[in-house]
């Protein structure tokens, strides 16, 4: 809402301005209602599906109840994370009493008694601040909140004693400490956990509620959705810079992978995209920091990387994907400000193939050849790029040049139509860029850095077989860029997520580069002991 400094002072302006307001406002208000009865819709289908998971349709709707399963937790956790979006002073606000008429206000969950219990006294000042008399406990104030120790649960016990002063009956309570997420009852590590679950071991929402329920905690989906959203909002600034690091860096690797996606209306899938950019100079020791940003689209139209390449120049590693093509060009009489590096890895596995199909001599020989490439590599690993560029000057170009001889020739001898003939001219068209690598120590033989930020995306798929929607894959990637991020700089990243929801909720923004996994320190790494 504007200041009332920035008000308009002509009446008609004022009134223009309450009505775009209020119409915004409606349009809000029907969009969450919309939400909320097709969460209620989905919930009802669900109920009816688990009465009629048994004979011989059960593997049908089992099927059928993960998806809902799934779709009900992306539009729960979507609302959470617009819920965030759209005021967060007023979340952290305390809840204002029901109007009439209003439904009522969800009650706080009572935490099981069963579960151990820590007490956190927070004390206030021995004497009155208003005129230093001493002080008299009068009442106290105990603030509950579930927390997670690696390998059980606790409750931790704020307690905040309220005192007055014997002389002149002011009063002096020390306030709550802030939490991650504003009245809920979640504490960094349970956060931290949940969303380690979710986005590392791939576990959807609903299986984890029945993974706590046996341990006598009921967290269920919607809540737990509820935090997943909120969570995210507090985060995304600090994947967007993390996203600034790895495309401020001269060279970077990129690659994409599908993902199945719950398409909207029909309970069918379409198909998604996930874009992986990565920024590591390790390999020609270099002091940059490693990150890797993830991003998801709806399709793998070119103008998708295009625009998330926008503001890169340099070398980028990446496959033949045509939509990088236009990133190599000249733009008006200007030579194209992204150059492109080919991937040795690739043309390899196509002689891989053909040798394990057909036990090709040729294929056979080619893989040696590119092999000898390969050990060069591995001797130069981590040394300083002019070292680097020395050893393949002296060493791999020789070898590329008689590649390139070795390759004509033997497209002379074999049909023109073959896998082997493919994969020799596939290598051939691409050869100034996989040979640039020889001229520049800061450059791979490979795209194979990129290529394993992929892995734990496909290794999720096998779990949770698809995202729930778009806003989904964009939440994912999210928490992915924080994750593989901490990991490339030595962080374990439960640890390093509980650390960064302890302190960032009241933090400002334009601090928000001390949470970057290279600034913020080792996180403490609580033991089950604890």
């Amino acid at each position: 809402m504007a200041d009332a400094i920035d008000l308009p002072k002509d009446f008609g302006q004022l009134m223009a301005l309450y009505l775009a307001q209020s119409a915004e406002l409606a349009a809000a208000k029907a969009g969450l209602l919309s939400k909320t009865l097709e969460a209620e819709k989905l919930k009802v289908q669900i109920a009816r599906l688990k009465r009629m998971s048994f004979g011989t349709s059960s593997e049908r709707v089992r099927h059928e109840l993960e998806q809902l399963e799934l779709k009900l937790e992306e539009i729960e956790t979507a609302e959470a994370q617009a819920e965030a979006a759209a005021g967060p002073a007023a979340a952290a606000e305390p809840a204002q009493p029901a109007q009439e008429g209003a439904p009522a206000k969800k009650q706080r969950r009572k935490l099981p008694e069963a579960l151990p219990r820590r007490d956190i006294v927070h004390e206030p000042v021995r004497n009155c601040p208003a005129c230093g008399g001493a002080m008299r406990k009068v009442g106290e104030d105990v603030t509950e909140i579930l927390e997670y120790i690696p390998g059980r649960f606790e409750v931790i016990r704020h307690i905040r004693p309220a005192c007055s002063c014997r002389k002149c009956e002011a009063m002096a309570q020390m306030p709550m400490p802030s939490l991650p997420i504003p009245r809920a009852q979640a504490g960094a590590g349970l956060l931290a956990h949940v969303l380690i679950a979710k986005f590392c071991d791939h576990l959807p929402l609903y299986r984890q509620a029945e993974i706590y329920a046996r341990d006598g905690v009921d967290l269920d989906r919607a809540t737990l959705a509820s935090w997943v959203g909120k969570a995210a909002w507090l985060v995304e600034p600090l994947a967007d810079r993390i996203g600034r690091h790895v495309m401020a860096g001269s060279v970077i690797h990129a690659d994409d992978t599908p993902v199945p996606v719950l398409a909207p209306g029909n309970g069918k899938t379409k198909e998604g995209r996930f874009w992986i950019y990565l920024r590591d100079e390790r390999p020609h020791a270099g002091t940059a920091p490693p990150a890797v940003l993830y991003r998801y689209t709806p399709d793998r139209k070119g103008e998708r990387c295009r625009e998330h390449l926008a503001a890169f120049q340099g070398h980028l590693h990446a496959d033949g994907y045509p939509g990088f093509a236009k990133l190599y060009e000249e733009k008006d009489g200007k030579p194209a400000s992204v150059t492109e590096v080919a991937c040795w890895a690739h043309v390899r596995r196509k002689f891989f193939d053909e040798h394990k199909s057909h036990g090709s001599p040729i294929a056979g020989e080619a893989l040696a050849k590119i092999g000898e490439l390969f050990d060069i590599e591995r001797a130069i690993a981590g040394k300083p790029p002019g070292q680097r560029q020395a050893a393949r000057m002296t060493k791999a170009k020789p070898k590329l040049d008689v590649l390139a001889v070795w390759m004509d020739a033997q497209l002379q001898l074999i049909p023109g139509k073959s896998d082997l003939a493919g994969a020799i001219r596939y290598a051939r068209s691409r050869w100034e860029a996989l040979t640039c690598y020889c001229a520049d120590g800061r450059l791979e033989i490979s795209n194979n850095a990129a290529e394993n930020a992929v892995r734990p995306i496909s290794l999720g798929r096998k779990n949770w077989l698809f995202a729930g929607s778009d806003t989904g894959g964009e939440r994912a990637a999210i928490f992915y860029t924080l994750i593989r991020s901490a990991k490339m700089n030595g962080l374990e990243p439960e640890a390093y997520l509980r650390d960064v929801l302890t302190r960032i909720g009241e933090y400002p923004i334009t601090a928000i580069d001390d949470f970057l996994p290279w600034n913020i320190g080792k996180p403490v790494v609580l033991s089950a002991a604890a």
